[in-house]
């Protein structure tokens, strides 16, 4: 995996992967806060160079967008995104790819912090 803006919890990473062939969809929340200084120019161009790699892994874009003050909490974060993979596999298939090797340094220089949660559809109502 590439540099990031935050280091790579390798417990998290590690329960990640066990569940690699567990065949079942992902979403990952992607929670970023940009450099002041073009950060979100810098995600953008990130964007547009792992969108096909992205196309290519099954997974697509869900939800993207610039959340409000918060009403709980203290975390500030300049975009949410929410991307879906068709498995924890296929996410590691793009990540371990040359191709994103080649373009991961854009996220790490676009972001001052930035947090990855894998979430597995959840299951009941609320």
């Amino acid at each position: 995996m590439s540099a990031d803006a935050e280091p790579l919890s390798q417990e998290g990473f590690a329960a990640f992967a066990a569940r690699a062939n567990d065949g079942k969809p992902l979403v990952m929340l992607n929670l970023l806060a940009f450099q002041a200084d073009g950060g979100r120019e810098r995600y953008q161009e990130y964007g547009a160079a792992v969108a096909p790699l992205l196309e290519k892994a099954g997974g697509r874009i869900a939800f993207l967008g610039e959340p409000a003050p918060a009403l709980l909490g203290e975390g500030s974060w300049d975009l949410v995104v929410l991307v879906e993979y068709p498995t924890r596999q296929a996410f590691l298939d793009m990540i371990g790819s040359a191709e994103y090797q080649a373009i991961g340094h854009l996220r790490a220089e676009a972001l001052t912090k930035g947090e990855l949660h894998p979430m597995d559809p959840g299951e009941g109502a609320l």
